[in-house]
């Protein structure tokens, strides 16, 4: 059966999809998928899963994807981080059978994926990302979409944007026509600001990217209809409208290899207390200068920001990282208390299990608002090491709510400048770098806590299991031994290096000098008239004896005693 293409594959695969879970590394798991959906959530991605490993690690397969089958957890697409077209298509092979589609992560701004070249970090290697993505499709069954980053320039990100579409999307059509815009709140025609509703709706011929409307009749008027394979979908007019039937009958389909395009509205700087607020702007260009399905990413906070964005920006769906991981009823527009999702997401985890830290992770989310009250339940959650433990202290700031609402008075307003109180699930804005450490200031960290708790005399489990190792290593550092610098690089120096310096520069040097530096146990000049002496003692064995030479056991003597 051969592969669904652009807003079919969205339509139809997807189911329309308009709100969408990010993935989110160590986040978007099975069981917060699941309580997403139950929510309103209607399309999941996986975590990012980075290639190389995927490929070599049969665990990592089994822990990430190859978990319990569950039905309920699609449409799902599964994201990957890579670098090299061939490990790419390696791991979205072994991933394609248990998902609907394959992304590649270009939008990961952490230092993480600087060190290891991959995605944001490759927005710039427009030649591989296209090579990756033909190939990807080349060998896979399941469409290809993937996930960016915007430049700071939006003719620079459109022309981005393009250049990925070009790699997927080579209609024999028109290329470059605005696709139709299927409604799938059942209204008929989402709405275009400035268009008049005739010139909105247009009928389907066609599967591809090319713009249906603009091989339509001129004048003609389309019923309009609602979302569906064959039926009508709303249109905008484009530069080719009122070519007749002669440009109809010129339309042939299309071979979509890039089949859809989630843009977060920042760039790669853009990352922690310096993400600022993510430019629509940008987003609506792209959307605008692609004709393939796109997701918007950033500014999400509630369903009103859904919708706004939707209308804004003209896209097919709504991506939301940070304010479903605050508020997982974000997309049925609700803010419920925070224990009625969090005792649902732990009942979901008795029967889908993961790694506590991401349980651990997801509860510090949606009680943040509530441990900036009630900060000693915050250390109690930091410390607890089993799923028990967690629904303990989830139960313990239940109580702790209640009695709060129990001791409020009428007319009292939340504190703090949040929407709501605090025991509500509502959203988090991230505070900028000046903000955070404000903020901050009443939580304490983890070796505030240590050194209030007694110092050193209370160590990190790290520092206690090196401690059972060597129960004569002390972490006091007054304690710790003064070393001489390199004179060149600044490390400790040897304590008997002839040149003053680290090992690696005293290699350095010794070799290009030829010298010997015994304190760090390099004897190239030792070795070089070793070399020298063991080579001239060859020649001189290789040269020719002189005939009739005196010595015994010479060939004229040993002949001269068999005659005798």
């Amino acid at each position: 059966m051969p592969k669904l293409q652009g807003f079919e594959f969205w339509s139809r695969t997807l189911g329309g999809a308009r709100h969408v879970v990010a993935p989110m590394v160590d986040q978007s798991e099975l069981a917060w998928r699941l309580l997403s959906r139950r929510h309103g959530a209607q399309l999941c991605y996986t975590p990012m899963l980075h290639a190389q490993v995927f490929v070599r690690d049969a665990n990592y397969r089994k822990e990430n994807l190859y978990c319990e089958v569950c039905p309920e957890d699609r449409p799902l697409i599964v994201q990957f981080c890579a670098n090299d077209p061939e490990v790419f298509v390696q791991a979205a092979l072994l991933a394609q059978d248990y998902c609907d589609a394959i992304d590649l992560n270009l939008g990961c701004p952490q230092m993480i994926a600087k060190r290891g070249h991959y995605g944001a970090f490759l927005q710039e290697e427009w030649d591989l990302l296209q090579r990756m993505i033909l190939l990807a499709h080349e060998k896979l069954s399941v469409p290809v979409t993937c996930k960016i980053r915007v430049f700071p320039e939006i003719d620079k990100t459109v022309k981005y944007a393009q250049m990925l579409e070009k790699a997927g999307c080579q209609p024999q059509g028109r290329v470059g026509a605005r696709p139709p815009v299927p409604d799938t709140f059942g209204a008929g025609v989402l709405p275009l600001p400035g268009r008049p509703a005739h010139e909105r709706a247009g009928p389907v011929r066609s599967a591809c990217c090319v713009d249906p409307w603009d091989m339509a009749a001129p004048g003609s008027n389309p019923p309009v209809a609602t979302q569906g394979t064959g039926g009508q979908a709303p249109r905008e007019p484009g530069p080719g409208f009122g070519l007749g039937s002669a440009a109809t009958s010129r339309v042939e389909p299309c071979t979509t290899v890039f089949q859809l395009l989630t843009v977060h509205g920042r760039t790669k700087e853009q990352k922690g207390p310096l993400s600022g607020t993510a430019s629509w702007e940008h987003i609506k260009a792209v959307r605008k200068a692609v004709a393939i399905p796109v997701f918007a990413n950033g500014n999400i906070q509630s369903l009103r920001d859904v919708e706004r964005c939707i209308q804004d920006t003209g896209v097919q769906g709504v991506m939301s990282a940070e304010g479903n991981l605050h508020n997982p009823a974000l997309f049925e527009g609700r803010s419920p208390a925070v224990w009625e999702l969090a005792e649902e997401y732990l009942d979901i985890v008795q029967h889908y299990r993961c790694p506590l830290s991401y349980v651990r992770a997801h509860l510090f989310k949606l009680w943040h608002h509530t441990l900036q009250v009630h900060q000693q339940l915050r250390e109690e959650l930091a410390k607890v090491k089993t799923l028990e433990g967690v629904a303990a202290v989830n139960q313990e700031l239940k109580l702790r709510c209640q009695e709060d609402i129990s001791r409020q008075e009428e007319g009292e307003k939340p504190s703090g400048g949040l929407p709501f109180f605090h025991w509500i699930c509502q959203p988090y804005l991230r505070p900028g770098p000046r903000e955070g450490s404000k903020e901050n200031g009443g939580a304490r960290s983890k070796r505030a806590l240590e050194e209030e708790e007694g110092g050193t005399d209370v160590l990190s489990k790290n520092k206690q299991k090196k401690q059972l190792r060597n129960p004569h290593k002390t972490f006091d550092p007054s304690l710790k031994p003064k070393y001489a610098k390199c004179d060149q690089c600044g490390n400790p120096k040897g304590n008997r290096c002839v040149f003053n310096l680290c090992r690696g520069c005293c290699k350095k040097r010794a070799f290009r000098e030829a010298a010997d530096c015994p304190g760090h146990g390099l004897l190239f000049k030792t070795k070089l008239e070793k070399s020298l002496a063991w080579k001239g003692a060859q020649s001189r064995l290789q040269e020719p004896q002189p005939a009739g030479s005196g010595e015994p056991g010479s060939l004229p003597e040993v002949v001269g005693s068999a005659l005798a």
